[in-house]
């Protein structure tokens, strides 16, 4: 990993919205960059990490940068299979040693990150602080992987507060260590689980596709 892409993961770039965007200020689903994460507090904004303001902001790789509403609506098969990689938005295969506790970022199935249903969000946190709702079978190294696509509207979960995954759309809000369970706002029902595991170069790749279906049932 280049230290630019580091310094992306640890939250120290912060974009306005650019092009259509919601009453708040937020950007369109139809025009999101699909790997954005940003850290905001919803009353304030831009929540402070030691004082200093941060905000995640992943450009997506080349081939998703498309709007969502053009992407191939007719794609039936998985997102992900067994011994797929997960990837960032550049690309490039994830390890085991890349995230510090607390880090979230997009990835994507490495063979077909231009798919609908393919943005996924990555957390890592302490194995212990996972609670059962979270599928631990399914996790690994405090990694766990959920859907970025939310069940409510289909908008992209795209912000973070404290530990909390939310979807600006609405302030549909997650909680990864309860297995992306519903904790706050519209959604019916949680983000589905990817499971995942590490190859034997230390990579993260799928054993298989998302526990349940992605995006509104």
């Amino acid at each position: 990993m280049t230290a630019d892409s580091n310094n992306e993961r640890s939250g120290n770039s912060s974009e306005p919205c650019e092009g259509p965007c919601d009453g708040e200020g937020y950007p369109s689903i139809f025009r999101d960059d699909r790997a954005q994460v940003q850290r905001r507090t919803l009353a304030k904004g831009v929540v402070t990490v030691g004082g200093i303001a941060s905000a995640l902001s992943l450009a997506a790789p080349l081939s998703a940068l498309r709007d969502v509403d053009v992407l191939d609506p007719a794609y039936t098969g998985p997102v992900y299979e067994e011994n797929i990689h997960l990837v960032d938005a550049d690309g490039e295969r994830i390890h085991e040693e890349d995230l510090e506790y607390g880090d979230v970022i997009t990835v994507f199935p490495e063979p077909r990150p231009d798919i609908r249903d393919a943005p996924t969000l990555l957390v890592r946190h302490p194995e212990a602080e996972y609670a059962d709702e979270t599928a631990l079978e399914h996790t690994v190294s405090g990694y766990a992987a959920f859907s970025k696509i939310c069940p409510h509207m289909a908008c992209m979960v795209s912000q973070v507060d404290g530990n909390i995954l939310v979807c600006p759309c609405h302030i549909g809000e997650f909680d990864p260590l309860e297995g992306a369970a519903v904790v706050g706002g519209p959604p019916p029902r949680p983000l589905p689980q990817l499971p995942i595991t590490l190859s034997a170069e230390g990579y993260l790749i799928a054993t298989g596709d998302f526990l349940a279906p992605v995006g509104v049932l």
